[in-house]
Formats: structure tokens, sequence, C-alpha cells
């Protein structure tokens, strides 16, 4: 069985995991990673359209100072692109977001197993759960690299402008990033902390072999010289 020292370690770093895989799985499922605002302007309409969408599903809306609005669109990201390259790297962007996703749930369980017992495998360690935690790191920080990369510089929110209003001109975009979009630096904050906790288990772990191995050494000193 683990030491009581342990058991409490590892459960830390399983809670820290389990955060990870929570957020995840939340910004998975939301639609707020980004507001695009597009600016129109023709014979017909004057004003700005907004576009806010996630992974996979999104909503726009518009704001005319003249001429007649549509209603409110709602659409799946996917389901408009078409073949495209911003589909292609938008179905990247979420199979490295899935990626992590599955890492954070095997750091949990290695962290958990961990608490409970002492592996006799290496890798079901600490050395596993510093692998999937640095997937899960690497892989969410791939899923923010592409995501800007494909609104930024492939165009991603004009695609979809032109997809949901093809008869309509844009004059200029620009971009604000919602909470999803942020949570992502959350999650490898987590990752970190949970990484920090069995590196901080480790070091208390050797200094304890260290200790049983010379006792002698540290020993007080008034000890050493009765």
């Amino acid at each position: 069985m683990p030491t009581t020292k342990k058991t409490l370690m590892f459960l830390s770093s399983f809670f820290t995991s389990l955060g990870s895989f929570i957020v995840i799985c939340s910004i998975l499922g939301t639609q707020a990673w980004i507001t695009s605002t597009i600016a129109v302007r023709d014979s017909a309409s004057n004003g700005s359209i907004f576009i806010t969408y996630g992974l996979f599903r999104g909503e726009s809306s518009q704001e005319l100072s003249h001429g007649l609005a549509e209603p409110n669109k709602i659409f799946a990201v996917l389901g408009i692109l078409n073949n495209s390259s911003q589909k292609t790297l938008h179905l990247v962007t979420i199979l490295f977001l899935v990626l992590s996703l599955l890492t954070s749930l095997l750091s949990s369980g290695f962290t958990f197993y961990n608490s409970i017992s002492n592996p006799y495998q290496t890798f079901l360690g600490p050395m596993g759960v510093y692998t999937w935690n640095g997937l899960s790191a690497s892989s969410v920080f791939v899923t923010m690299i592409l995501f800007v990369a494909n609104t930024q510089s492939n165009l991603l929110s004009e695609k979809l402008f032109h997809m949901l209003y093809p008869t309509t001109a844009s004059k200029g975009t620009t971009h604000s990033y919602g909470y999803s979009f942020w949570l992502i630096l959350l999650i490898i904050l987590l990752n970190i902390v949970t990484v920090t906790i069995i590196i901080f288990y480790q070091k208390a772990r050797y200094q304890r072999k260290q200790e049983q191995r010379k006792p002698m050494e540290y020993a007080p000193r008034d000890g050493i010289l009765f």
C-alpha cells in the first residue's frame, strides 16, 4: 500500500488532471471561442454582422443602420464549410483537442491508480503521468495555434460569412476571442501543476531514500558528537 503522503499527492494530481479533462469537455461543447465582427456596406444595407462560433456550432446576427436585417442564423461549422482548406484545418484542430482530452483522461487514471497502489511497471508510475500531461499540454497548445491560424491567416470567419450571406459584400473583419478559447491556458496550467506535484513527490521520495542509506550524514550534529 502507498504511504499517506503519496496518496495525498497523487490524489491532488488526480483532481488537477480531472479538472483538465472537465475543462476540455466544456470548451468542446461551447461556441464562445470567437466573435468576428464583419462590416458590411452596400446599396441595400449598412452595418455589422456578428458571427460567434466554436468548434462545432455557431450563431450569426446582424445590426444594420439601414436595410432589412435577417433573423439570427444558427449553423454547424463543419456543415457549411464544404470541402475547403478551412474545413480541413478546423478538423485537425478538433483532433488535437480530442487527443488532449484522451491524454487528460489517461493522466487521471494513472494518478488515481498510483494513489491506491504501488505499480511495478515504471511507465504506470510518475513516468506515465509525465508522458500524458506532456502530450495533453502540447496537443492543446497546438489546438490554440491552429485555431488562431485558421481564423487570422486562413480567413475562417470570412469563409463562414460568405456561406451564410452569399449576396452581401464585406468591408473588413475584426476578431474577439471568447472565454472558451482562453480556457486553453487553464488546461495548460493544470497540466503543469499536475507534473509539479509529482516532481515534488519524487524529490521527497529520493531524499527519504538517501536518509535511509546514509543515516549518519543526516543525523543531528549533537548526536554524532555524543
